[in-house]
């Protein structure tokens, strides 16, 4: 099992902590640019932020320490961002679940994978792919942001709470 530095430690509250209060965050200061960074909408898609920009400035801040786990942090921000959508997915959808404390926990365990899973990945494999795996999240930052404005159809991007909130969002 990986050991996780104090570093990494701090980072990780501090990002589980801020991504929890980005779920807020829309509903305390709903404008354009509070919707960039956090959730407008109860759809699974709208929930990525919540990891998605903690992970990211998380995973800048720890670079300058271990700039080497850059291909690792990139592909274990995709794989959580992935696995938080695909268990969220079947949970909600085809499970019709509705559990806040299932949702918390899988948070929190997304947010594990993102700094456990870099120590997991020590191959060469992940440092020649770095640059890939970089533009990857880069790309998922831009579908992220371009989404909240332009959702398409699909049940990944329907608000589930069954309250039509899109309508409140001022742009």
């Amino acid at each position: 099992m990986p050991r996780l530095s104090k570093t990494e430690w701090i980072a990780f509250v501090a990002a589980t902590v801020a991504g929890a209060c980005l779920h807020f965050l829309y509903t305390l200061l709903p404008c354009p640019a509070t919707a960039l960074v956090a959730p407008v909408r109860e759809s699974l898609w709208e929930h990525v932020k919540l990891l998605y920009w903690p992970c990211l400035i998380a995973g800048l801040v720890l670079r300058r320490r271990q700039p080497e786990l850059l291909g690792q942090r990139a592909f274990a921000l995709l794989a959580a961002t992935a696995g938080m959508l695909g268990v969220g997915y079947l949970y909600h959808i085809p499970f019709q679940g509705d559990s806040l404390i299932f949702d918390i926990a899988l948070y929190v365990l997304m947010m594990a994978v993102f700094f456990l899973l870099p120590h997991l990945l020590r191959q060469p494999f992940w440092q020649n792919c770095r640059e890939l795996l970089a533009l990857l999240v880069l790309v998922l930052g831009i579908a992220t942001l371009l989404f909240t404005f332009l959702p398409p159809g699909g049940l990944l991007f329907t608000d589930l709470s069954g309250t039509p909130t899109w309508v409140t969002l001022p742009c």
